[in-house]
């Protein structure tokens, strides 16, 4: 029931009301057009602020900015030329280097108000980490706590609490309570996504799926102001390619990204370690690196836990592809591009202590690894499963030896 001045209205008879009305409307007759206006072209009205459809208060047109009304502004950075206010970057690599130490690494900088790689001082900022491959208590809180990070400023996402209990985050429909969540924590300066293709619930080898599954993540950033960190990996059987072309899945997550590093292996004769080099940069230059190394460090006030920290080294001059390109001749790349990279994939994912043989199948075919490949580095490298619980519950771990 409704009311209409102040007496009950049932709902059909109000419906039936509202459809003889437009039937009568139908049936009026229009007004005829002049004889001049008859044999003239048809001109349509010129469109008007008034002449946009109206749906309640809000105006439903397109909108326009004009030139003369923008004020130029320079980008915001955190890390000038290296990591930018509310724009999309990439880390994206070979196995074993460590891209995901190289990320936390960059967030415990960032929370503590430490120095970037090249010495400039990092203003202190709150960081939040959305990671759907490491555990947060034995392997991503340790390692930023092994690379000086505040602990106090290190929020992760975990799940949502909806009406019919507790799920698991989805971008695709939770951003405006990540939003509302991030402004209650407040001075966000980056967001950390590990893989960044798991914001894709969709095919993420196809460019507009791609598109559309990162636009609430990159719209997310814009609206924070804070940097957009996402981890991926270089696609199996790419050496010799062009970094940006060897980034997992579409092409478009090396084309939405403002800025693309390469994490590789250095020659022996370019010295030997670990290099962060970018690849592309629509905001600055687009070459240049660090050398770094992984160390696996024990942390003094947490006895029996280790994790992997990264140590900076000096700067590298150069494109990023030149500088892969000679680290990937000193080695026959078709001979390492399966048996050692997986057993360099199995080190990198192991070293903070066991994973589930269910979890290691998921990210080596995430990472474009054949399975049975995996397993001949399990047996290179000595691992053998340890079995833990009992009949259909009981679950197999992978650990180095």
């Amino acid at each position: 029931m409704t009311r209409r001045n102040d007496r009950p209205v049932a709902v059909g008879n109000l419906a039936l009301r509202v459809a003889e009305m437009a039937a009568r409307a139908r049936e009026a007759p229009r007004p005829s057009a002049s004889p001049v206006a008859a044999s003239a072209s048809p001109v349509p009205p010129r469109p008007s602020a008034s002449s946009v459809a109206q749906c309640g208060r809000v105006t439903l047109g397109v909108n326009l900015l004009q030139g003369a009304s923008v004020q130029p502004e320079p980008v915001r950075w955190l890390w000038p030329g290296w990591l930018a206010k509310g724009k999309l970057h990439v880390i994206a690599g070979q196995p074993g280097t460590g891209k995901t130490s190289l990320a936390l690494s960059l967030a415990a900088t960032l929370t503590a108000g430490g120095r970037w790689p090249d010495g400039t001082p990092a203003a202190p900022g709150n960081v939040l980490i959305w990671s759907g491959e490491d555990d947060v208590r034995d392997t991503l809180m340790p390692r930023l706590l092994s690379c000086g990070a505040d602990p106090k400023r290190c929020f992760f996402i975990t799940d949502v609490q909806a009406e019919d209990g507790r799920r698991p985050f989805d971008p695709s429909r939770d951003m405006p309570a990540l939003l509302r969540a991030a402004r209650e924590v407040g001075e966000v300066r980056l967001l950390l996504v590990d893989p960044i293709v798991s914001a894709v619930a969709a095919d993420s080898h196809k460019n507009a799926e791609v598109r559309r599954g990162l636009a609430p993540l990159v719209t997310l950033a814009e609206r924070l102001d804070c940097a957009l960190l996402g981890i991926s990996h270089f696609s199996k059987g790419s050496a010799g390619r062009d970094p940006l072309e060897r980034v997992t899945g579409s092409l478009a997550f090396g084309a939405l990204a403002r800025i693309v590093f390469a994490a590789f292996k250095r020659s022996e004769e370019d010295g030997g370690g670990r290099c962060l080099a970018r690849v592309k940069s629509n905001l600055g230059p687009d070459e240049g690196g660090f050398i770094y190394e992984l160390v696996l460090d024990a942390l003094a006030d947490h006895p029996g836990v280790t994790a992997t920290r990264v140590d900076w080294g000096t700067a590298v001059a150069g494109s990023a592809r030149a500088l892969l390109a000679r680290a990937e001749a000193s080695c026959d790349p078709e001979a390492m591009s399966a048996l050692d990279e997986a057993c360099a994939f199995l080190q990198e994912l192991l070293a903070a202590g066991p994973v589930s043989a269910t979890e290691v199948q998921r990210q080596a075919l995430e990472a474009g690894m054949a399975w049975r490949t995996v397993r001949r580095a399990q047996n290179r490298l000595g691992i053998t499963p340890r079995r833990v619980g009992f009949g259909k519950d009981s679950t197999s771990f992978w650990g180095l030896p």
